[in-house]
């Protein structure tokens, strides 16, 4: 009986009956905590409400997933520059980037939103919230990979890259054929994981009232007084885009099995 919830020796392979029994014992024991703490405080979910509010839950859904492919694309380039730039050789721009990823990943992303928004963005006359959301993820999420790319390159092996200009390759053959692939199998897992995180992490800008997600729950709350409904279901939307990129992040690490 209880070969049915062990693993075995390999924890990888894991009989297809078997994962799914027991993620089904698991989905059934999470539906019933729920139902029996809903009960507990006597409340039944109704989420009927969604039908007519589907256009603006809609629009709220793809401004998240336009905030986050945006920052996506931001942050790598910052975090490239960052991470190339902490191993430079021109001292100041080294500890201006080291200065600036100490202190981004030392500091809660929600008081730099506070921060850049309301004082520097209203310096600068960045009135934008969308861009001012792009920008504040950006710096916020590149400081991480700047972090994961500056440690992939010093993990590389130091005797590939002379044995590479033995063999005469030029700078960029060594770029192209020894640095980036092991780069791509050293980050792409990492990378993609954090990309779960921005989308989660764009969450948060709701506090400057970026009409994204969770400001559209917020909103249809207090409309319609069905805080557990609207945050329910907040939920599962994040869900729905964060499970694919989980998803992609287990496959690129099967796909590499990199090991720094």
């Amino acid at each position: 009986m209880t070969n049915i919830f062990t693993a075995g020796t390999d924890k990888d392979q894991v009989p297809t009956l078997k994962a799914a029994f027991n993620m089904l014992l698991l989905s059934v024991g999470l539906i019933f905590f729920i139902w029996f703490s809903l009960w507990r405080i006597g409340h039944v979910l109704d989420f009927t409400f969604l039908i007519s509010l589907r256009i603006r839950v809609w629009d709220a859904f793809w401004l998240t997933v336009g905030l986050s492919a945006a920052s996506l694309g931001l942050s790598l380039f910052i975090g490239i520059v960052s991470a190339t730039l902490q191993s430079g050789k021109v001292l100041i721009l080294r500890y201006l980037f080291r200065f600036y990823v100490i202190v981004i990943r030392g500091t809660p992303l929600i008081t730099q939103i506070y921060l850049f928004y309301y004082i520097v963005g209203t310096a600068v006359g960045i009135t934008n919230r969308f861009f001012s959301g792009v920008l504040i993820l950006s710096v916020f999420e590149g400081a991480y990979i700047a972090e994961i790319i500056r440690g992939s390159l010093l993990s590389m092996d130091g005797t590939q890259l002379e044995a590479a200009k033995a063999v005469g390759f030029t700078k960029r053959q060594t770029a192209a054929y020894v640095i980036l692939p092991q780069l791509a199998a050293r980050t792409l897992p990492a990378l993609t994981g954090q990309a779960a995180s921005l989308i989660k992490d764009s969450s948060l800008l709701s506090v400057i009232s970026l009409i994204e997600l969770t400001q559209t729950a917020r909103e249809i709350s207090a409309d319609h007084y069905n805080l557990f409904e609207s945050f329910i279901s907040l939920g599962a939307l994040y869900l729905v885009l964060t499970l694919p990129v989980s998803y992609i992040s287990k496959r690129l690490e099967r796909r590499f099995n990199y090991e720094t």
